[in-house]
């Protein structure tokens, strides 16, 4: 279906050669599709006919066809640009000396343990190669190396670190390989200035087949894993509807019908369709807007970096190939010298294989400007071959996972490679790792992601397996001997029942972990409580707005040891299925509970729920947070206290600790003993709340300059960073203090403004919980 993809230019060389310059685009699509009379319909939706597929040798001609490499020229600048951006944006260039520092015992998760990162300064050079290489693929310049220098580099990044994988950067290396194999600098590049024989040559059909392909699946098996009955029932991503994107369809709906409709309904369409709705001349302005519409969308809602731009910039490959030049050709003269060029048409490449011409094709001049026929040779068969193993490969990896068993958790395989994206959202309430001496018996805590930067290892078996391989390496220096780790982790995905993902009984520094065997301490999800999830939805509307509820199940067998914090003094927990035994640690009581009885917990104490019954229990937790709900009290009386002062009903005096309702508060006044804790922080909270509001309604243009400030800084930092490190690789370290110096000045940022506030600040004033 994607071999042809209407590329019927490259099906008429010879027509194509005679075209005069100033043809309008309708003439010179009607004589490129149409160097007879009359066009099959076969020929008109796919580019070719079934004689073309009938044979191996026909085949083989079909995907060496030579065709235009205006549009894959194009695409290559735009893909090189948007990875050079994104070097220093996602994968991490701004902030690698934070990722990679040298000495620092930090937990890493490479997709095979051998790998380890160079030091530094050698990371930022391996930046700086693969920068280079995506310069190089974006100029066409040193075209095949430089397409090296960056697949080599970006693959050994990405498999350094699988907690940073994701499908788009996947589908980035997945490009950029293939370009290393495409003639994607005969069109608009160096290479094609410094060798005529590149310079505007065709390119063999299959190039274009590849990337076609390539982008179909990205679209199609995403909609095939939304068929998934979470992502149709409207559970993977209910909290999209809230975005403001979504306020015009507020209007004619309510959120309920956005969150199923618009988002799942949607995307699931959408993404079902986009393939096939570009592929096909008539759909394909409609598949540019939805598609154009999708992920100008996506580019607000998620940070992803390049992913939406660069599906942007693959829309254009499934039109004609020549679709650059009629384009460009629009534009004045006098810009034609910096533009791609228009003409002349395509000359002869070895890539391709050229029929001989049809008879009675025409005149003489048509038959001397066509090509010399040619036959397939063994490097045409082989990349014919290459094409269609290819393109299997890809259908056939996103369902695989009944070979790497290792890997499936919850869900199947390692996030990245399967195209399922945002099927699965997770919440996690609780994690809990534990370590035993297994010398002297001793046990103690360790704090969640200690000695990591990533907290991906929570849902993935192979990660956990080596993150407790590190830990029982690190923790010797601290004197705890042979440890044992043991990890007691509670997640809820698509808003299910919070339940343990691990056993928390197995010591996973001895667990057996294989890449091709099921793992023996995974939990099973409780799929068959998932329709209690309709019931969850009705308890929480009963509830009012200073209340809330955590929905926990468990396993016959376990208990789970809670704390209750002193902050929420109105905590109970009631049984909804199963039969469970609470016992109250401090009190050293028992009290077994049944299906609708609930009972209170103490606060400021640990308390333990085991499962009793046969099959798995559920209950729930219902608390307040007291002292959230004073605090607002207190806000609210403040905020009366101080609209009376301003419009003057305020006649008394007001004491020194209440001074700053009117004045305000300045950093002096931030730590004065003499002010009261509840003003502080309702003040700071107040002038948040003015911030968040002026950004808001901040212009386009303000915007714009904040959004290209903060762009500049980070990629500013990056290119000093690595201009320090290259020197150090080059003349060795500098003196202490002139590194420091040099560190501070590409650390610096533009000056702070009131919208500006430090992440600590937020969470030093702010009054909640993270656990109960």
């Amino acid at each position: 279906m994607e071999l042809g993809a209407r590329d019927a230019t490259a099906g008429a060389p010879y027509v194509e050669a005679s075209r005069v310059k100033k043809k309008s685009s309708k003439e010179n699509k009607q004589t490129t599709l149409a160097p007879s009379e009359q066009t099959s319909t076969m020929k008109r939706l796919f580019g070719f006919e079934k004689e073309d597929i009938s044979s191996w040798h026909r085949l083989v001609c079909l995907l060496n066809r030579p065709t235009d490499p205006a549009s894959l020229g194009i695409f290559r600048f735009l893909f090189g640009m948007l990875m050079a951006l994104d070097i220093t944006q996602e994968r991490g260039l701004s902030h690698l000396d934070y990722k990679y520092l040298d000495g620092a015992p930090v937990c890493r998760f490479p997709l095979f343990n051998f790998l380890k990162p160079l030091p530094m300064d050698w990371m930022f050079f391996v930046y700086f190669v693969m920068f280079l290489g995506a310069v190089g693929i974006m100029l066409g310049c040193f075209y095949r190396l430089a397409c090296l220098m960056f697949i080599s580099t970006y693959w050994y990044v990405f498999f350094l670190d699988k907690t940073t994988w994701n499908n788009h950067s996947y589908l980035y290396g997945l490009i950029g390989f293939q370009l290393t194999l495409m003639d994607a600098n005969r069109y608009w590049s160096l290479d094609g200035l410094r060798n005529p024989r590149k310079r505007n040559a065709h390119v063999p059909l299959w190039n274009y087949t590849l990337l076609r392909t390539q982008i179909f699946i990205v679209y199609f098996i995403a909609g095939v894993k939304k068929l998934d009955a979470d992502w149709v029932e409207g559970y993977s991503m209910k909290y999209l509807a809230h975005h403001w994107l979504f306020e015009p369809f507020k209007l004619i709906l309510p959120v309920e019908l956005i969150s199923l409709m618009v988002v799942h309904g949607g995307g699931l369409i959408l993404d079902l369709t986009a393939g096939y709705l570009l592929f096909f001349d008539a759909t394909r302005p409609v598949a540019f807007f939805f598609v154009s519409y999708f992920h100008c969308m996506n580019s607000q809602l998620f940070s992803i970096g390049m992913f939406s731009y660069t599906m942007l910039a693959t829309s254009p490959l499934f039109c004609y190939p020549d679709w650059p030049r009629r384009f460009f050709g629009r534009f004045p003269e006098f810009l034609q010298p910096i533009l791609p060029f228009v003409s002349p048409a395509p000359i002869s490449s070895s890539s391709c294989v050229y029929p001989k011409p049809p008879s009675g094709s025409g005149g003489q001049q048509e038959a001397h400007a066509a090509p010399k026929p040619t036959t397939p040779s063994f490097k045409h068969k082989f990349r014919a071959i290459f094409t269609i193993l290819y393109i299997m490969e890809q259908f056939f990896l996103p369902y695989s996972h009944f070979i790497t068993q290792g890997y499936n958790n919850w869900t199947n395989g390692l996030y990245g490679y399967s195209w399922d994206m945002m099927v699965h959202a997770r919440s996690h309430q609780h994690v809990k790792i534990t370590y035993r001496d297994g010398v002297t018996g001793d046990v103690g805590y360790l704090n969640p992601g200690v000695f990591t930067q990533s907290r991906r290892w929570k849902d993935h078996g192979d990660m956990l397996k080596q993150y407790a391989t590190c830990l029982s390496e690190n923790l010797p220096q601290f004197n705890i001997s042979d440890p044992e780790i043991y990890f007691d982790i509670w997640v809820s995905i698509n808003d299910r029942f919070q339940q343990r993902i691990f056993d928390p009984r197995v010591d996973i520094v001895k667990a057996d972990w294989s890449p091709f065997r099921p793992n023996s301490w995974l939990m099973p999800l409780l799929v068959d409580l998932s329709p209690w999830r309709t019931k969850f939805e009705e308890i929480e509307g009963s509830l009012d707005n200073q209340t809330e509820v955590v929905f926990i199940a468990d396993f016959p067998g376990l208990y789970l040891e809670n704390y209750v914090s002193e902050d929420l003094g109105n905590t109970s927990v009631q049984v909804l299925e199963g039969l469970v035994n609470v016992e109250i640690v401090d009190e050293k009581k028992n009290y077994s509970l049944q299906p609708g009885e609930k009972m209170q917990i103490p606060a400021g104490g640990y308390h333990k729920v085991y499962t009793v019954s046969e099959g798995p229990s559920c209950y729930m937790y219902i608390y307040v947070n007291t002292t959230e709900a004073e605090l607002q009290k207190n806000f609210t009386k403040l905020s009366e206290l101080q609209e009376k002062v301003r419009n003057g009903t305020e006649t008394e005096p007001l004491p020194p600790e209440l001074q700053p309702l009117i004045t305000g508060l300045d950093d002096q006044d931030s730590d004065s003993s003499v002010i009261d804790p509840v003003v502080r922080i309702f003040l700071k909270r107040q002038k948040r709340m003015q911030e968040v509001k002026k950004r808001r309604e901040a212009s386009l243009i303000e915007r714009f300059q904040r959004f290209a400030s903060k762009k500049y800084y980070s990629i500013r930092r990056g290119f000093l960073m690595t201009a320090i490190a290259l020197r150090n690789l080059a003349v060795g370290l500098p003196p202490l203090e002139q590194l420091t110096r040099e560190v501070a000045y590409a650390n610096m940022k533009e000056p702070e403004t009131e919208t500006e506030t430090s992440q600590d600040e937020r969470l030093k004033d702010e009054v909640g919980h993270g656990e109960l």
